[in-house]
């Protein structure tokens, strides 16, 4: 018995000394790493401001002919009809637009028929409609 017990207690030293040698404890699992934090978007660009005077004087005004195609009148976003318009440059589509103008494809009534519009509103309202059209 006394060889028994030796054994045991010989057993029980060899798993303290074990225990205590130079083994690092097992670490415990880490949380996992939180995401990253996504990155802050890049700032949009600037959106172009809105041309509210010209969209305006279209709604008013130029849409009457316009909206409809009504006698030969380019409709916004129609770019077959826009282009070759466009193509002539913005200050001959002011000055038509301004001064009125009859081509073959139709007629444009001086300041569209809003006598009371200023230069700067029907440049306005032509950059608003050519700005869809393209």
């Amino acid at each position: 018995m006394k060889k028994i017990s030796m054994m045991c207690t010989a057993a029980v030293l060899a798993m303290t000394l074990a225990g205590c040698g130079d083994k690092r404890p097992a670490e415990t699992p880490a949380a996992p790493a939180p995401a990253p934090a996504a990155a802050p978007a890049a700032p949009a660009a600037p959106a172009a401001p809105e041309n509210t005077v010209g969209k305006s004087v279209y709604g008013k005004t130029c849409a009457m002919c316009h909206a409809a195609g009504v006698a030969g009148a380019p409709k916004p976003g129609d770019k077959a009809d826009w282009g070759p318009r466009i193509a002539q440059g913005k200050d001959t589509l002011y000055k038509h637009a301004i001064e009125g103008f009859t081509g073959s494809k139709g007629m444009m009534p001086p300041r569209g028929g809003g006598a009371s519009l200023t230069d700067d509103e029907v440049k306005a309202a032509v950059d608003f409609m050519t700005a869809q059209s393209i």
